[in-house]
């Protein structure tokens, strides 16, 4: 009875885990070129308020509807605690890369993003947090030899120099949020954290708009129907769809499975870029861009091993009613 029902349901699961990793592969390496389409005739920064507001509006509604503010509204702390994660994630990593997309491809950008889990070991070293394995060590040095390779900046105009700068601070930035994230006191539903974050972050961008003068420079009439339709498409599909998708898969697989998508997108990236929006494939951008994904490879690799050591220490040095409570603990990916 109960295994056979267990059995006949193992297909469909296997389906729809497929299909929820197709879609986080596809929606999320499409937003590359949906934000080059985007900023063409809508200012950056503007462009990357109005998306996360709009889906931050959305998915605190969709909170709301689903009841999960039945515990009370969001603590002063969560707010702020969202203020900072929104303004380091969405505001510095993803306002960054719309910003640095007016100078180098989308494809490049994909690719400088894919550094986030190397920023993340770094900083986790800088600050005390884990020691650098040479397993991790090695792929720190082939991800900064892929960027180099990349960006090369020394045949690069200075835009283009400009804009992988800023791509690859956005990268930091979201490693920095990713890491603030672990320690912060949120609410327990990942929607409402979510809508809250891209809330605070559409204001952070809204205000950044403001100081760089992109006001002064909107023009609503001179929008074409690309930009618009790329706007709704990172609302609808680049935010709220693929997060769902990832929501799902977090409930239903290992984060390590869910996090695969770290890796695929930016080989999305570049081949929609290429195709759709005729970005050349140099051989500089292939060969750097696999340095650089196996660079990251080896940094997941090797702080996955050393978080497994970590909590076999912990099991043994704490016993084994206290070990379960150890051993719980996962290591979640760095984007949401």
């Amino acid at each position: 009875g109960t295994l056979k029902r267990m059995l006949a349901r193992r297909p469909s699961l296997g389906v729809t885990t497929l299909l929820a990793l197709g879609t986080l592969y596809i929606l999320w390496g499409s937003t590359y070129l949906a934000i080059r389409f985007g900023i063409q005739t809508i200012p950056p920064l503007l462009m990357a308020s109005a998306r996360f507001l709009l889906a931050g509006i959305l998915m605190y509604v969709w909170a709301l509807q689903r009841g999960e503010l039945r515990d009370g509204a969001p603590s002063r702390r969560h707010w702020l605690a969202t203020l900072v994660i929104g303004g380091l994630l969405l505001a510095g990593g993803n306002g960054g890369v719309t910003w640095g997309e007016q100078f180098i491809a989308s494809g490049v950008a994909a690719l400088l993003v894919a550094t986030v889990p190397v920023w993340m070991a770094l900083l986790a070293h800088l600050t005390g947090q884990e020691r650098l394995s040479r397993l991790v060590g090695a792929g720190l040095v082939l991800g900064i030899a892929g960027v180099v390779l990349v960006a090369h900046p020394w045949s690069g105009s200075f835009g283009q120099v400009k804009g992988v700068v800023v791509v690859l601070l956005a990268a930091l930035a979201w490693a920095s949020g990713s890491l603030y994230a672990r320690r912060a006191t949120l609410p327990r539903s990942a929607i409402l954290v979510t809508g809250m974050e891209m809330l605070c972050g559409g204001l952070v961008l809204l205000v950044a708009a403001g100081l760089d003068g992109e006001f002064g420079r909107l023009r609503p009439q001179n929008f074409s129907v690309a930009s618009v339709l790329a706007l709704l498409y990172l609302v609808v599909f680049g935010s709220i769809v693929a997060f769902s998708a990832y929501v799902w898969l977090l409930n239903h697989v290992s984060a390590a499975l869910a996090g695969t998508y770290a890796f695929v997108n930016p080989a999305v990236a570049v081949f929609l870029g290429a195709v759709f929006a005729h970005e050349p494939l140099t051989t500089t951008v292939l060969v750097g861009g696999g340095v650089i994904i196996s660079g990251v490879s080896l940094v997941v690799a090797g702080r996955s091993v050393s978080s497994r050591a970590d909590r076999r220490a912990a099991l043994g040095a704490e016993g084994g009613g206290q070990g379960l409570r150890g051993s719980s603990a996962g290591v979640a990916p760095p984007s949401r």
